[in-house]
């Protein structure tokens, strides 16, 4: 099982440079089953990059530190 402390933490560390283009992400929700539901907002929400930022940076990090996550979404 995933902690959502865990992720919350490691989005922490991911939030300046999403802050830094005008951005920020929100987790809503962590399943057992180990997928991570988050929200972009900011300019990140309207971003046409947004997808690859969720999946090369932002799941691609979070895997990283947490094996046991399985995908990252965006709700």
């Amino acid at each position: 099982m995933v902690e959502k402390s865990k992720v919350q933490e490691i989005l922490d560390k991911i939030r300046p440079m999403l802050q830094r283009d005008g951005g920020d992400v929100e987790l809503v929700e962590v399943s057992d089953e180990g997928i991570v539901k988050l929200k972009l907002v900011g300019a990140c929400g309207s971003c046409p990059m947004s997808t690859m930022t969720l999946k090369n940076g932002i799941e691609a990090r979070l895997r990283e530190e947490v094996p046991e996550i399985k995908t990252v979404e965006a709700v």
